[in-house]
């Protein structure tokens, strides 16, 4: 690789290299025409290019610049000071998404947990603050049902009867319904209900069981818990509260040029799913 396709920067000290293209991500900003000499505020010196601003701010310009995607941490604060530094370098895509902060910052998800144990049957409501996660829950837990005959709340299901699958109760996009255990219908005759939650591929007909076991995966999800109190002492139900930082939909710049213009480079925003 030639000296020309290589470039290093010291930004308040802090140093940088990259290749001149990808400083000329943007033909209009300061930093590509800091590669023509055309700008007086980057001095060079001893072969590399010296400008007296925020070197760490810096690094996310680089990493917007390489990218083209605006991917900033979770407790990153600093939307203000990394505008103007975007700004400076006249990066008016990046500058025009900073300035929309609330998209950028991780938003806090709340979910809820509500048990009841009644005798021989379990009760389970899970609500929470985003759908999507709901939804994705609600296709890892499925209730297995079958008719037995005279058998006990901790007696493992049999396995020559067949089982069958039930829907999830879903009153609303944010919450679902499910049981679990036994309930007598005539004679010795009971239904069983057991309940399987995803990777684990036990059924469990014991609602503690399934309470632990859901517990437990949630925490493996990133929830944190945060309460646990109980709702109603009469019906004994208990309350279990959680929540997560979940990090938004990323932003991608699209570069292109326009028709009869090579020199200017125009942006469009448009929206990229991130993981959790």
């Amino acid at each position: 690789m030639s000296n020309r396709e290589v470039v290093v920067l010291s930004v308040g000290g802090v140093r940088f290299v990259t290749r001149a293209s990808t400083l000329q991500q943007f033909p209009k900003s300061r930093l590509a025409r800091m590669l023509n000499d055309g700008d007086r505020e980057f001095k060079l010196v001893n072969g590399e290019y010296f400008v007296d601003r925020d070197g760490t701010l810096f690094s996310y310009i680089m990493d917007f610049l390489r990218t083209l995607q605006v991917s900033l941490p979770a407790d990153f604060l600093d939307y203000q000071r990394l505008q103007r530094e975007a700004e400076f370098y006249e990066l008016y895509p990046l500058a025009d998404l900073l300035s929309q902060e609330h998209l950028l910052k991780p938003r806090q998800e709340i979910l809820e947990v509500r048990f009841s144990l009644q005798e021989m049957q379990a009760f389970f409501r899970i609500f929470g603050s985003c759908s999507t996660t709901v939804e994705t829950l609600a296709e890892q837990i499925t209730v297995f049902t079958g008719q037995q005959s005279g058998q006990s709340w901790n007696s493992p299901f049999p396995s020559q009867k067949p089982l069958v699958a039930l829907p999830l109760e879903r009153p609303s996009h944010h919450d679902m319904v499910f049981q679990c255990g036994t309930d007598y219908s005539a004679g010795d005759q009971f239904v069983a209900r057991y309940v399987s939650i995803k990777p684990d591929n036990r059924k469990l007909i014991n609602g503690t069981n399934v309470l632990g076991l859901l517990l437990d995966t949630l925490l493996k999800d990133g929830f944190r818990l945060l309460s646990t109190r109980t709702v109603s002492s009469e019906e004994k139900i208990e309350c279990y509260s959680f929540e997560r930082m979940k990090r938004p939909a990323g932003f991608a710049v699209t570069v292109h040029q326009t028709a009869g213009n090579s020199g200017v480079a125009q942006a469009k925003r448009s929206q990229v799913q991130k993981g959790k």
